[in-house]
């Protein structure tokens, strides 16, 4: 989470997707924004093997021929041990201190993933104050996350610098992405078009894959569990001369507790890079996934037939370049390829359908220093998208129906530092597209640190757009729609007490959203909506005594309709599904050295759902508790055991599509 206290450990994984020069990167990040920490520079950075979970025996038996080397059960380091503040770097794109940032950031590591035993992305998000994580029912089933009360489409994934956003839909379906070999995650709340263009309007979620630094190393791990659920994966990490390699892997095999509800899931992610010397590295990134899962739709009105799969895989080649101290480019071709298939159903309603969407990507990023105050970003973005989707309501016309956008865009940004711990972001953008024309954005933020009271002081006024999507244009016959805009600002102060073991932070946001695309009485979509979010974050973060940690975040968000034009939902309705209030607490205790046993709570409350054409109805409010324990038997063995929803809460985040109960899993994990 953003600002942890000064116990947290920085593992070595700073500038993700920049400068490779992690050391140095992290002594110049401090010497230009006046920080007084040091950098314990030990001649190697520690080693993250271990760390995730690892895949089934036949991979990692290829893999043990490496030297063994032991891991420690990831015991919290004491303050001795924690050197320096953790820096992030999409709030400005380079490398900066989370405790001076100018925007409202989270950060996520691959050590909650494991201390709480957290599969999937879209669990760790739960914890993030202005996120709210919407699972339409069980594991496998469409997963949104809405920001600051904006839809899901209006915030920006982005995986190690690619932008990952479905051409489809817009939005990020977050049901099948596993947390293996994730190093950490940055939320970056408000707008944030100027930096990353589409889709940024309410936020940005960037996902950062790790990057072998040490002896190569593997880990294996396999659980089982309630619901007829069976799961293995692997992780293994390493840097070899001048090649560093990441990969993990996993399969999912779950029932669920409906039946058609089944849920099948292979999962794979590697990042490999060449290092000729300090200032270059060459690599790529490689995902693939498939999954399948049963839809048996409402518990009101189940269709026990249908079944749908996903088949989706990225490649993302990247150069970072340094040629000096004081200037680096970056850049980036992906491609990625997607495609859904809806099995047969047999309601006598709707047939077979099919979606399929490509698309590539070109990021180019410069950043320039002429001076100790001031550092220029600037930077050229290009993606080319292709996509289809079947129209089964369509009774004249074509069934299959394609979509073709393609997008260009500069951006510059001047960061400034006029005094020590002062940081002043003043940056502009516009986007081209082919379907409609152009787009400025805007964005000035800023930080103060003061070090007397170690109290810092950040705001934010930005533009912010989203496009509307494939989905947008094909549904409703549509492909004259515009992009839907957003003026959002923020200001937030955060304390640190008791020697850093305390950080207390309170941030105020609003958003105007303008031009929504809604739907009309004819089920044609349109320009026609108006909204309003705003709202309260707050976070707790402490370590009252050492191997304690405890952490707590507090969500208020006011968000409602602003027009009358949407017959979707009336004027003054509250936006469907933001809950008003949501509570996250968790607590993790080493015993020993040895046993690490982690609780965790939810609350959610004040949520409506809607009601097409009338007033929306309230839903129940819910909370549920997960429990999390593992044992270190020796360096080389674990076993671990969670119990998720421990009260057996009876709830569903989605009307209609209810959530697990109780369920009970474990497993062992062997590191080589």
């Amino acid at each position: 989470m953003r600002n942890r206290p000064v116990w947290f450990k920085e593992r070595g994984h700073l500038a993700r997707g920049h400068s490779r020069k992690v050391y140095r990167s992290v002594r110049d990040c401090l010497l230009r924004y006046g920080s007084n920490s040091a950098l314990k520079l030990s001649g190697r950075m520690p080693n993250r093997a271990g760390k995730m979970p690892a895949l089934r025996v036949v991979l990692f038996v290829c893999l043990a021929t490496w030297r063994c080397h032991g891991q420690q059960a990831s015991p919290t380091p004491s303050s001795s041990e924690a050197q320096v503040e953790q820096v992030i770097v999409s709030a400005t794109r380079f490398d900066i201190p989370l405790d001076q940032s100018p925007a409202s950031v989270s950060v996520i590591t691959s050590e909650d993933f494991e201390q709480k035993q957290i599969e999937r992305i879209s669990d760790a998000l739960r914890e993030v104050p202005g996120l709210s994580v919407v699972q339409t029912g069980v594991a496998g089933q469409l997963t949104s996350v809405f920001t600051r009360g904006l839809r899901s489409e209006h915030t920006q994934v982005l995986l190690d610098g690619i932008p990952i956003n479905q051409g489809l839909q817009g939005a990020f379906n977050f049901a099948d992405f596993t947390t293996d070999d994730i190093d950490r995650i940055e939320v970056v709340r408000g707008p944030q078009s100027t930096l990353y263009g589409p889709r940024a309007l309410a936020g940005v979620i960037q996902i950062f894959t790790k990057q072998g630094t040490g002896t190569p190393g593997v880990m294996g791990a396999a659980e089982a569990g309630s619901y007829d659920t069976f799961r293995e994966w692997t992780q293994s990490d390493g840097k070899i001369e001048q090649f560093d390699y990441s990969l993990g892997a996993s399969r999912l095999d779950t029932d669920n507790a409906r039946p058609n509800n089944n849920y099948r899931n292979t999962a794979a992610i590697t990042d490999v890079g060449w290092s000729p010397n300090e200032q270059l590295r060459i690599g790529s990134l490689f995902m693939y996934s498939d999954s399948e899962i049963g839809l048996p739709n409402t518990i009101f009105d189940p269709r026990p037939i249908d079944h749908f799969l996903t088949e989706r895989w990225l490649i993302g080649p990247h150069i970072n370049w340094s040629p000096t101290a004081w200037w680096d480019h970056k850049l980036i071709v992906s491609y990625d390829h997607e495609r859904q298939i809806n099995d047969p159903n047999e309601d006598g309603f709707v047939g077979p359908t099919r979606a399929l969407f490509e698309r590539t990507q070109v990021d180019y990023q410069n950043d320039l220093r002429p001076a100790s105050w001031l550092t220029l970003t600037s930077g050229f973005f290009y993606s080319r998208l292709n996509a289809g989707q079947e129209r089964p309501f369509v009774v004249f016309g074509p069934d299959f129906v394609s979509d073709h956008t393609e997008e260009i865009a500069g951006f510059l940004q001047a960061t400034l530092v006029p005094i020590k711990n002062l940081i002043f972001v003043a940056g502009g953008r516009f986007d081209h597209f082919n379907q409609f024309g152009g787009v400025w954005t805007y964005r000035f933020a800023g930080s103060y640190k003061i070090e007397k009271t170690n109290t810092t002081l950040h705001s934010s006024v930005a533009t912010g757009f989203s496009p509307p999507s494939s989905q947008d244009k094909i549904f409703g016959n549509n492909f004259g729609l515009k992009p839907e805009h957003d003026l959002g600002w923020d200001i937030g102060v955060e304390q640190r007490l008791w020697e850093n073991r305390l950080m207390v932070g309170l941030t105020y946001f609003h958003n105007d959203l303008s031009n929504v695309i809604g739907f009309n009485g004819l089920f044609q979509t349109l320009n026609l909506g108006a909204a309003e979010t705003q709202g309260l974050e707050a976070e707790l973060h402490a370590q009252p005594i050492p191997n304690l940690v405890f952490s707590a975040t507090y969500t208020y968000l006011d968000a409602e309709k602003t027009s009358s034009k949407d017959v979707s939902q009336l004027q003054g309705a509250r936006l469907p599904r933001r809950p008003r209030n949501e509570v996250y607490v968790s607590a993790s205790y080493l015993w020993w050295k040895k046993l690490r046993t982690t609780i965790e709570a939810k609350f959610v409350n004040a949520r409506e759902e809607l009601n097409f054409g009338g007033p929306n109805f309230d839903i129940e409010d819910y909370s549920f508790v997960n429990i999390a324990a593992e044992y270190e038997v020796n360096p080389h063995l674990s076993i671990f055991g969670r119990i998720d929803n421990l009260t057996d809460e009876q709830y569903s985040e989605v009307f209609g599509f209810p959530a697990l109960g109780r369920a009970a899993y474990g497993g062992l994990k062997v590191r080589f």
